[in-house]
């Protein structure tokens, strides 16, 4: 038996989320007393899967078919099961994201296999497998019990810190068998979106709303950003505005986000937006107001002009460095 954790790229690189779900399933092979395999598919820089050994896989199995280089959730779930079947994996862990939303569904149809997602710790081994999962966008918890022989989590993001172990685990060719069938949603263009830093993938996330009165006034947003090496986000009616683009939109219909810090600017704090930052670890909240609602959620709370705190704010962590 062994537990099979699959690793999430971006550009040649191994996402943070993947190395907590390698974490994560790492830790359920000690319980188990199984191994751990990660899997990893397409073309990933040179030194990158060193990271995912030291979070915990024993061994790594790397699919570098050139047909695997964008990523597709069909092409992907067959590579993955056929891994699992390989490995006789009995739990197969993949953090959870828009890719591994669409793989999950089809990866379970494949593997016949029961599939829980935004789960949030790790099972309960006392009495069956039993799940603590993230439900209603955050609102509430569930715990489900799984009962089938093969098992599907996909892990919320931000939940679980790996333990690094310092190994650097062997890296094994795996050769899937594809036929053109998987392919058959083809990528006919790309359009990236601007910035740095991902959102879904920051430690730390400015967000702004209509507190900051125009897209002109977007810089102190940036500056501060910069200054911490953040995401920029913003509010829905923002983006509605045309302010920032859709891809910055926090929120219930927007991106769901789970930083270690959150700072929200001149937002009110509609329940909307709150949806998509309520599993963030500590949240500031900047709005002039004392009744906006978003200080109820708040960690810390700085009543002020963001025209006034921000620059300020700003100049005091570039001071810190």
């Amino acid at each position: 038996m062994s537990v099979l954790v699959f690793i999430e790229t971006a550009e040649g690189a191994v996402k943070k989320s993947a190395l907590e779900a390698t974490g994560y399933a790492a830790e359920i092979a000690k319980k188990t007393g199984s191994t751990t395999i990660a899997i990893v598919i397409g073309t990933i820089d040179a030194g990158e899967l060193d990271s995912v050994g030291k979070s915990g896989a024993n061994k790594i199995l790397h699919a570098t078919d050139d047909r695997l280089n964008v990523p597709s959730s069909q092409s992907y779930a067959t590579v993955i099961a056929q891994a699992a079947e390989k490995e006789n994996a009995e739990v197969v862990v993949l953090a959870k994201s828009a890719l591994t939303d669409a793989i999950g569904a089809r990866l379970a149809a494949k593997l016949k296999a029961g599939l829980a997602s935004n789960v949030t710790e790790l099972p309960d081994l006392s009495n069956g497998f039993k799940v603590k999962r993230s439900i209603y966008t955050g609102k509430a918890f569930a715990v489900t019990e799984m009962k089938s022989a093969k098992k599907i989590l996909t892990i919320k993001k931000n939940v679980f810190t790996p333990e690094e172990t310092g190994s650097v685990a062997p890296i094994e060719a795996f050769t899937p068998t594809l036929s053109e069938a998987e392919f058959a949603i083809k990528v006919t263009g790309e359009e990236k979106a601007s910035g740095e830093i991902s959102l879904t993938e920051a430690d730390i996330v400015v967000s702004g709303g209509r507190g900051l009165k125009g897209p002109e006034n977007w810089g102190i947003i940036e500056e501060l950003a910069h200054a911490l090496h953040a995401a920029t986000g913003c509010s829905k009616p923002v983006s509605d505005l045309g302010w920032r683009p859709h891809h910055e939109h926090v929120g219930q219909t927007g991106i769901k986000v789970s930083p270690n810090l959150y700072i929200a600017v001149g937002i009110s704090g509609a329940i909307q937006h709150l949806a998509g930052v309520n599993s963030s670890k500590v949240i500031v909240v900047i709005n002039k107001d004392p009744e906006a609602p978003f200080f109820k959620a708040a960690d810390y709370g700085i009543v002020g002009d963001a025209f006034d705190v921000l620059p300020r704010l700003t100049k005091a962590v570039q001071a810190a460095k």
